[in-house]
């Protein structure tokens, strides 16, 4: 079922998948430019034909989010507090702190921050909807002190509307797709203007995110869920075990071992194919570990590490803290037999909404701080503006800019 091969095979392993984003811009472009243009209409339109939605108006009333509430389990309720709580101090550490320096007498710097003002999560509802989705994106905006708080979703899920009202949305929407991206980057009669539109969709969602980046800020362009796994030895059971979870999310999810132990390897292979036998949604993780999952020989953890920074994987398992210090590209690390990928899923605190086909180079996850600026004050005195001047008044007329360089001498008595 699942491949063993050699570190040659490598690159070709460790190469994603394109994600077709150039057809689906094609196809979701019209779309964004309809609701940008006719707003409301367009967007119950398209609710009409992609999302079964057939009610007057998209925004969920507050009853109707009461009663999603009150049909919650005990148990789910107790499950979503514990996850809210974890999740809260995490975005608590995350959060930009102000601050002041004076690197020189009569020079006072300082930074500030802020909340948006408007913030929109998209929560999927198709194969599997997702409520912990609305957890990883509400809390964080809440604890950043976002006044206003939507979510959205084309599903009317109990889970999602009743986890959406307990955690603190203030706005809930029934849409999704293409048309409730613009809805939310352009604002209409109903559907106030997000500063950021976050959280995960399917391919037309990541290209209208895409194309409205400009328009509106956005977390990054979501591809399929990953995991990437270093061990030279360990349970195969959890190993295998832990590779499931991740092939289970659909078709294109992938599920990569590297280890330097041949023995290792086909024990884990062994457990993946009796594991199967027993799960639910086996036909889908057949699927990823057939398509796009393998365990890889390496020679040493050396080379299994090196090979995880040229992946930068969305989820990164290590059998523990030795090989952390050498880690450069990792959406979030997961150390330890005890550490299992889906803690972070649910409830351990550290977000889910992670950088996937290598933008873990570049940025973390979800985090508090995407939901603030932080903003850059500055106050001169007489004293520090006259030592500054000359260095400001030479770059300025360096770069041809004489008015920047009048407006400073000006103070001084030097006017032309």
């Amino acid at each position: 079922m699942i491949r063993i091969l050699s570190a040659k095979d490598a690159p070709r392993l460790l190469r994603r998948r394109a994600a077709r984003l150039e057809e689906a811009e094609a196809v979701v472009r019209p779309i964004l430019d309809d609701v940008r243009r006719r707003g409301d209409a367009a967007l119950l339109e398209y609710a009409r034909r992609f999302d079964g939605f057939n009610g007057r108006s998209v925004l969920v009333s507050p009853a109707a989010l009461d009663s999603a509430a009150r049909q919650l389990s005990p148990a789910f309720r107790a499950a979503l507090r514990v996850s809210g709580k974890n999740v809260a101090a995490f975005a608590r550490l995350q959060l930009p702190r102000p601050g002041r320096i004076q690197p020189m007498p009569g020079l006072r710097l300082a930074t500030i921050v802020r909340p948006l003002d408007a913030a929109a999560a998209y929560i999927p509802s198709g194969r599997y909807p997702l409520p912990s989705t609305v957890v990883m994106t509400v809390v964080p905006a809440r604890v950043a002190g976002v006044a206003t708080i939507m979510v959205c979703s084309p599903r009317p899920v109990p889970e999602i509307f009743g986890a959406a009202r307990l955690l603190g949305a203030t706005h809930v929407f029934q849409m999704g797709g293409a048309h409730a991206i613009a809805a939310f980057a352009y604002g209409t009669r109903t559907v106030p203007r997000a500063d950021r539109i976050v959280g995960p969709g399917n391919i037309y969602v990541a290209a209208a995110k895409k194309i409205l980046a400009g328009e509106t800020g956005i977390d990054f362009i979501a591809g399929p869920s990953e995991i990437l796994l270093i061990a030279a030895d360990g349970d195969p059971r959890l190993l295998a075990a832990d590779m499931l979870a991740q092939a289970e999310h659909d078709d294109d999810a992938s599920a990569i071992l590297l280890t330097p132990s041949r023995p290792l390897a086909e024990a884990v292979a062994a457990e993946i194919r009796r594991q199967l036998a027993t799960l639910p949604t086996a036909a889908t993780a057949r699927v990823s570990l057939r398509r796009n999952s393998a365990i890889l020989l390496v020679s040493s953890l050396d080379e299994a590490v090196e090979l995880s920074n040229r992946f930068a994987p969305e989820h990164l398992s290590l059998p523990d803290d030795s090989l952390l210090g050498r880690v450069r590209h990792a959406g979030s690390v997961f150390i330890g037999p005890w550490s299992p990928e889906a803690a972070g899923d649910y409830a351990s605190g550290t977000n889910h909404v992670l950088p996937t086909a290598g933008a873990a180079r570049l940025r973390g996850g979800l985090s508090a701080a995407d939901f603030v600026k932080v903003i850059s004050v500055q106050h001169l005195s007489r004293a520090a503006l006259r030592r500054l001047a000359p260095a400001i008044a030479t770059l300025a007329r360096a770069e041809g800019l004489e008015a920047h360089a009048r407006s400073v001498e000006a103070r001084f008595g030097k006017e032309r």
